[in-house]
């Protein structure tokens, strides 16, 4: 019997269906905000909008050159020092709106006359209601704890913000009818990711995350940087592993010290500039007899990049072909997705509850 978790996992394609006929509310959000003009972007968020903010970082500064930074929202609730948010766009990530502490850090933007906002799945949420505007994600109700199908409706809404954001008079690297024709392909990458990764197949791949399994790493980078974030954060939700997320350089900066043939990885590999990147270091953990996972939709010319590199033993999980690298993330989480609840399932978890956690989270 499939859960709540998993039936929301299969909802993804018709939810982001839904979100892309809302092309209209997003294309005003974005002539307000180039009307605006923001000098930098400040992210409130917690959690897997926190991810989903780690998306924005690259995806606002690749494709609109805005630097973007991730909110401390602290500053304002507990020390009473917020950081100057004038001439800033201040974005408010959350699928209940409920923090009190992401709406505090918007409401002190809005008082500082930043533009404000709000990405949520509750338009009228304490989030919604600080915010100037509002784009709501139109998920449904999200009866597993651990987000799903919020989390790439979230994606998916920050994609269609940034081209919405785009000057169409400006002499762009790809035309907006070009970058709108991209986004329209996302439903249908999502259900052809699911498809590819049918319950036999991932419960067979994911393998390498044995019984006695503790700990695991996840790596991305680029785009995919918030995804290695993302699905570590659901094998810490629902199958209550200690999975550590980091990019390539950081892991290499140190961290490698402590991986060996006992702690299984798991590698988000997109055909992009940091394939090339990742051989090397996956090579080397093969080296160390470390278990390997692989999330990639490198084709059958691609993939013997990693045969060269000497790897023996990756399980690969597969993800559509039809998007490109900056949109990528909707697609390539949905593998680590399905892992997260084969392997709660597996270990006797119910990937709904996980313990001691709520779906609305109230920080301050």
């Amino acid at each position: 019997m499939s859960t709540h978790f998993e039936r929301e996992v299969r909802e993804q394609p018709r939810v982001l269906e839904r979100l892309l006929a809302e092309r209209p509310a997003f294309e005003a959000a974005g002539a307000a905000v180039r009307a605006f003009a923001p000098r930098f972007v400040v992210t409130a968020a917690r959690g897997s909008s926190d991810n989903a903010a780690r998306y924005a970082k690259y995806l606002l500064g690749a494709h609109n050159r805005l630097v973007v930074s991730l909110g401390a929202p602290s500053l304002v609730t507990l020390y009473g020092t917020p950081p100057s948010l004038r001439d800033a766009l201040v974005l408010g990530i959350s699928q209940s709106g409920e923090s009190p502490d992401i709406t505090a850090l918007v409401a002190e933007g809005a008082r500082q006359g930043a533009l404000t906002v709000a990405v949520t799945n509750v338009a009228d949420s304490p989030l919604g209601r600080a915010c100037r505007h509002v784009l709501p994600l139109h998920a449904g109700t999200e009866e597993a704890v651990a987000a799903t199908k919020t989390y790439t409706a979230e994606l998916t809404a920050l994609a269609m913000l940034s081209v919405a954001m785009q000057d169409p008079e400006a002499h762009l690297a790809a035309p907006l009818v070009e970058r709108w024709a991209e986004l329209a392909r996302v439903p249908a990458a999502v259900a052809e990711t699911l498809a590819l990764n049918p319950p036999d197949h991932v419960a067979q791949a994911s393998s390498a995350i044995g019984a006695g399994t503790t700990r695991l790493f996840v790596l991305g980078r680029g785009f995919n940087f918030a995804t290695a974030f993302e699905i570590a954060l659901k094998l810490k939700e629902t199958a209550y592993l200690s999975a550590e997320a980091y990019a390539p350089p950081d892991l290499w900066h140190g961290p490698i010290a402590s991986i060996d043939a006992h702690i299984p990885g798991l590698v988000v590999a997109p055909v992009g500039p940091t394939l090339a990147e990742l051989v090397p270091l996956m090579a080397e953990l093969d080296h160390r007899g470390v278990p390997l996972m692989l999330i990639s939709n490198a084709d059958a010319e691609a993939l013997p990049i990693l045969a060269r590199a000497g790897l023996t033993r990756p399980a690969v999980f597969r993800f559509s072909t039809a998007l490109p690298e900056w949109l990528s993330p909707i697609a390539s989480v949905v593998p680590g997705q399905l892992l997260a609840a084969a392997t709660a399932r597996r270990r006797g978890h119910d990937p709904d509850r996980p313990r001691g956690l709520a779906k609305i989270t109230k920080t301050h």
